[in-house]
């Protein structure tokens, strides 16, 4: 089965002025076909193939470099669609709550760290929310289109919130003041869809 653009379930005007509808509608219909374009191309002819995404990224020393970067924009990306919304932002309730209060210092803490590991990434990469092994949360980033699922990453882990810190998700609008879009990327999150993947992860 070929890999397919997810749909979006918001338009790309839905998130203004936080992110602005030219950058989404290039970040989905350009930037992330191309990865599915391409993973499908890398992997036809081969078993991974028949795989699912998720299986991929794990296994990903196994595949070539053109699986692990489209593989892995295509499965980070379907990510970051997934927990974005419009008016939406806020915090959290419930264990995932609990959890960011016993575990990572707080909300205000969390966000410090969440923010400082996007900003901080050299070049291209990405800011992740994710549940460890140990059923522990912890605050990570990879470079490029690396992911905590797969078994080279420095940081691993099941991802439950992700930030694309590369330049083509921002720079339309805030050039080259990454904090300035990972501080408006907090009134985007649909927390109901990170608490059911931080559920799921348990």
């Amino acid at each position: 089965m070929a890999f397919e653009l997810p749909k979006l379930a918001y338009e790309y005007t839905a998130l203004e002025p936080h992110i602005d509808a030219r950058t989404m509608e290039i970040h989905h219909s350009k930037h992330h076909n191309a990865y599915v374009t391409n993973l499908n191309a890398a992997l036809a002819g081969t078993e991974g193939e028949n795989n699912s995404i998720e299986d991929i990224c794990k296994n990903i020393s196994k595949y070539a470099m053109a699986v692990r970067n489209n593989g892995g924009g295509h499965y980070n990306h379907s990510l970051f669609w997934s927990i974005l919304a419009p008016n939406k932002g806020g915090m959290p309730s419930g264990k995932l709550m609990d959890a960011i209060n016993t575990q990572l210092g707080g909300w205000e803490k969390f966000k410090e760290d969440f923010n400082k590991a996007g900003a901080t990434r050299f070049g291209s990469g990405w800011a992740w929310l994710c549940v460890k092994a140990d059923k522990t949360l912890c605050v990570c980033s990879t470079p490029n289109q690396d992911n905590p699922l797969m078994d080279i990453a420095e940081c691993q882990g099941t991802p439950i919130l992700a930030c694309d810190v590369w330049e083509h998700a921002y720079y339309l609008h805030y050039q080259n003041r990454r904090p300035d879009y990972m501080n408006a990327f907090w009134n985007v999150i649909n927390w109901d869809e990170v608490s059911r993947r931080y559920e799921a992860a348990m």
